[in-house]
């Protein structure tokens, strides 16, 4: 499954193909892996008789659900996956705000995200600045908070590589020459008017399900660059 379904994703079905250890292997899932700064998911995994608690999602060959048991469990059986809405609801909403920081803080200051992390209750972000001196949070909250309130479509496209790297307006593709040259396409996601770049984390459809973020700490991590932490106000 290529998508993940950004908030309230429903319950799904799959097959177990493969168990090792207290790890259970789906030919199908809709379970987000950690990764990009996101954490993965958690929720449950039933079969007939048994339900066991899915720990935090991770990535791999095959995405990986480690369980905090398997017994009972077997190669073939179809099971009922079921996704913790509120810790996916949380971190979707957190990381689509990421997007809108991100892209302002390089539209207003020039500033790179070199780095990120997001959490349910907060999403901390290291912006790489030609002239840091030139930052104000306040500016950059207020123009955060004007676009999460401006109703922006958020899309999903399937890009080709070649069509990714040309494209004037994108943004964060320095980490593309460390993806197989066998990946022909991957998946890019647009903030319509703010922000357009390569992403494979989940996301809302509208910034009007978002709430207003507040920049919580500004902190120095070295020449011109500064971590910026936010949280979301009704989080």
């Amino acid at each position: 499954m290529t998508q993940h379904p950004g908030i309230n994703p429903p319950p799904f079905s799959s097959i177990i193909t493969d168990i090792s250890e207290n790890k259970i292997f789906l030919k199908e899932t809709y379970c987000y892996p950690r990764g990009g700064g996101q954490q993965g998911d958690t929720g449950t995994i039933t079969n007939i008789d048994l339900q066991t608690e899915l720990l935090e999602t991770l990535p791999g060959e095959s995405i990986i659900h480690p369980v905090t048991s398997t017994e009972g469990f077997d190669i073939g059986d179809e099971v009922l996956c079921t996704i913790n809405q509120v810790r996916r609801n949380k971190n979707t909403t957190m990381h689509t705000v990421q997007h809108i920081v991100s892209a302002i803080a390089n539209d207003m200051f020039s500033a790179e995200t070199v780095g990120n992390q997001i959490s349910e209750e907060y999403t901390r972000i290291d912006l790489l600045f030609p002239d840091r001196d030139k930052f104000n949070s306040e500016d950059l909250q207020q123009a955060v908070n004007d676009i999460i309130k401006s109703n922006k479509n958020v899309r999903i496209h399937n890009w080709e590589r070649e069509r990714i790297l040309g494209h004037e307006q994108m943004r964060h593709t320095k980490f593309m020459d460390r993806i197989p040259d066998t990946v022909k396409e991957l998946r890019v996601v647009e903030i319509v008017g703010v922000d357009l770049c390569p992403c494979g984390g989940t996301h809302v459809d509208n910034t009007s399900k978002l709430d207003e973020m507040s920049i919580t700490n500004v902190k120095s991590k070295g020449a011109g660059k500064l971590r910026i932490s936010y949280s979301l106000n009704n989080h």
